[in-house]
């Protein structure tokens, strides 16, 4: 026990009590540090504490143990070597944005990307003298086309948003290398899982992205009650000028919210994948729905991307590959948003509400022609609806389905 200081009252004894538990405790869990302050134990080593390479801890904003544990395993989970620790995934978009991109610099992004990345370089980056320009994600000739001496970064997306086209995303990658140009892939689809982003041709590492951004929010939390997002990377100067932005912006993230994580990441894959086998099988029931004119999910046949998807995902020892919980549907355009609307309030056990990677299904209805510059390329006419599969049994989720497609189609 660390003597304390004698006092003359009880409440600052019990401020000050000495007393400190062993060491050497170990349970299946990381335990819980939360602090904004920190304390040095002398003058000393408050100045030579450096909290940029995690050899000491100087202040709650730069991290405890908890953190660390949780930055530590994100990065193993996707590859990476480092990894930041962020508010939200739309944080971990932004900080990286505004880490490496300059006034007079140009953005390119998949038009087919996360819209609050599209609306960050429409409104933020663009106040800063950053322009952006959209491009076909699944033409690579098209990135390169649009490739100027002002761009400085790629945005890069596997599948896109809603939509879930799979690009070609070795020829993105390659296109942006033989460029020079750094390209950030949004992998919370992937979630580490599916593919390896930084080690795309599986050989040790000659073709990887830079930069991997996942929202945590997603799969690695699973429970649909926390936001967090992750930035990874290999490359130890790039991670610095992050990490210096990441300080700069003055972004930290709750312990409670890391511990939730860090109790959900070992059941992460099993839930990954019990998402995706029901997924498959529903998606590959609305196919056959008369009010159903395509399926969008990159591991079925004839959805945009699917040969891509293929070609990257599955391997000799996964054949079938990883595709995560999400699907999306065209609606027949000969019925109203009305309709679909019913469709989707008729609904029993699929939720309204965005976001995915929890354990209750969820459903959106989405406007795309707001939200796209350029043509739809494989796309048929109609309305969109996405689906997130939550972790209830699939007959259920079939006759939820099966039930509101009769109210609001007829079928």
């Amino acid at each position: 026990m660390t003597q304390a200081p004698s006092s003359q009252d009880i409440v600052t004894d019990l401020i000050h009590h000495g007393y400190e538990a062993p060491g050497g405790f170990a349970a299946p869990q990381p335990p819980v540090c939360k602090a904004s302050t920190v304390f040095f134990p002398n003058v000393a080593a408050m100045r030579d504490f450096d909290w940029k390479d995690k050899s000491a801890y100087t202040y709650g904003l730069h991290g405890t143990p908890t953190s660390y544990v949780l930055e530590e395993r994100i990065a193993a989970l996707e590859g990476g070597l480092q990894c930041l620790l962020v508010p939200s995934g739309l944080a971990a978009i932004a900080t990286v944005s505004l880490s490496l991109l300059k006034q007079g610099d140009e953005v390119l992004i998949p038009d087919n990307a996360y819209g609050p990345n599209k609306a960050l370089a429409e409104v933020e980056l663009k106040h800063f003298g950053i322009s952006h320009r959209y491009f076909d994600p699944l033409n690579p000739a098209d990135l390169e086309a649009k490739i100027t001496p002002a761009t400085k970064l790629v945005w890069l997306e596997a599948p896109g948003s809603v939509t879930l086209e799979f690009p070609d995303l070795l020829a993105q990658v390659r296109i942006c290398r033989d460029r020079k140009l750094l390209c950030v892939l949004d992998n919370t689809w992937g979630a580490g899982l599916a593919f390896p982003a930084f080690d795309l041709l599986r050989d040790g590492g000659s073709l990887g992205v830079d930069v991997s951004v996942h929202a945590l929010t997603k799969y690695p939390s699973g429970g649909g009650d926390v936001l967090m997002g992750g930035i990874t990377t290999r490359d130890l100067s790039v991670h610095m000028k992050l990490k210096l932005t990441h300080m700069r912006i003055g972004f930290g993230v709750g312990m409670n919210d890391v511990e939730a994580v860090l109790r959900s990441l070992p059941s992460m894959a099993l839930r990954y994948h019990a998402h995706d086998k029901v997924a498959r099988e529903l998606a590959q029931w609305m196919g056959t729905q008369t009010a159903v004119v395509q399926v969008l999910h990159p591991a079925l046949a004839g959805s945009p991307g699917h040969e891509q998807w293929k070609a990257l995902c599955c391997t000799p020892g996964n054949p079938d590959g990883a595709a995560a919980g999400l699907f999306s549907v065209v609606i027949d355009p000969k019925f109203s948003q009305e309709q679909i609307d019913r469709f989707c309030d008729s609904l029993r056990y699929f939720k309204i509400g965005y976001s995915w990677g929890g354990p209750i299904s969820l459903v959106v209805p989405y406007d795309l022609p707001n939200m796209r510059s350029l043509p739809s390329s494989g796309l048929k006419q109609g309305t969109i609806v996405r689906f997130s599969i939550g972790l209830e049994a699939a007959r259920d989720l079939q006759a939820d389905l099966a039930q509101a497609l009769k109210l609001a189609f007829g079928a």
